[in-house]
């Protein structure tokens, strides 16, 4: 006589990660509470409005690039048990202070964020590159530099600084205005010159929004104005952390493999910057239009520095794209 006897499997009970996410979560939560406390009882103001408005501005972002909210409160929950990390004493801190660490504890938290979020969306972050592109961050750093006054500097550095930055924005506006070949070297060189040039640009603006007042102690229309120059800030916080991280990656690290992180990032930035070349008309327009621009608000003193780059920045390519509807338009009928 056969039976059918049912044999039960025993599955091999893995480690479950369950408990130490409660755990963590338990602490984080405690932690969180205690922080509130002290901060609560602080005769030290040790958080302000214009965090709150560095956090919309992040937070927007990342779920307007993110395709799920849910990979975004993920790295938000994974960032935030991390950044309690900052509670412990530093090496070189001989006489703890908790209010200290509770100041600096956002930072540290947008810093850990953007770099999570960019390390997880690394394709959407990056910004594509072209030879337009580049002229246009050439002909504002020619601006910035000289509406800065770094002219008048007379040292070695800043003079060799400023050659090798000329050199670079040549090369950029010949490249913009010929048809030399966009080689891998070439795409590389010009892919690195802009990476630069828009770190540049991100941290004067970093300097300039921290500069500010504090919007509490504000009027309503300057208040308005510091939190949306905070917000925009939490926005670009991502991007800022992409280009800075195309930079470090050229840097030998300890541990890794410098040849082998070292052709990788040069692989990204070669993909990252497109082997069309630009019309030579448009070009030149956006020679005469930036510098047109520049020049009546380097002399009127219009708007802030950094605001007319970015304005510049932002607008070029819509005027540019209306002119060629336009056009479009014109030669249909």
């Amino acid at each position: 006589m056969t039976t059918n006897q049912k044999k039960t499997k025993r599955k091999s009970a893995g480690i479950s990660l369950t408990p130490f996410f409660i755990i963590a979560g338990l602490i984080g939560l405690a932690l969180t509470i205690y922080i509130g406390y002290r901060a609560s009882i602080s005769d030290r103001k040790l958080f302000s409005a214009s965090l709150i408005a560095l956090f919309a501005g992040l937070i927007f972002e990342s779920i307007r690039v993110s395709d799920s909210w849910k990979i975004v409160a993920g790295i938000f929950a994974g960032t935030y048990l991390f950044s309690l990390i900052s509670f412990l004493p530093g090496k070189r801190e001989h006489v703890y202070n908790f209010e200290n660490h509770i100041q600096n504890w956002p930072y540290f938290f947008i810093f850990i964020f953007a770099l999570f979020f960019g390390i997880a969306h690394k394709d959407k972050v990056t910004a594509k590159l072209t030879e337009g592109i580049t002229l246009l961050l050439s002909i504002s750093l020619i601006y910035w530099a000289v509406d800065y006054g770094f002219t008048n500097y007379h040292n070695w550095f800043s003079i060799s600084l400023m050659t090798i930055g000329l050199l670079l924005s040549v090369l950029s506006i010949i490249n913009a205005l010929t048809h030399i070949h966009l080689s891998r070297t070439n795409r590389l060189t010009l892919s690195i010159w802009s990476t630069i040039i828009m770190f540049a640009f991100a941290i004067d603006n970093i300097i300039r929004v921290f500069s500010n007042p504090e919007i509490e102690s504000s009027y309503m229309s300057e208040g308005i104005y510091i939190s949306i120059q905070y917000f925009l800030l939490g926005v670009s916080a991502v991007y800022i952390m992409q280009n800075c991280m195309l930079l470090v990656a050229f840097l030998p690290s300890k541990n890794g493999n410098y040849k082998s992180d070292l052709k990788e990032n040069k692989k990204n930035h070669i993909e990252r910057y497109s082997d069309e070349q630009v019309n030579i008309g448009q070009s030149l327009f956006c020679i005469v239009f930036a510098a047109t621009v520049y020049w009546l608000n380097h002399k009127f003193q219009i708007l802030p520095r950094h605001t007319m780059i970015w304005l510049v920045l932002i607008t070029f390519p819509f005027i540019l794209y209306l002119i060629e509807l336009l056009i479009r338009q014109k030669n249909y009928r």
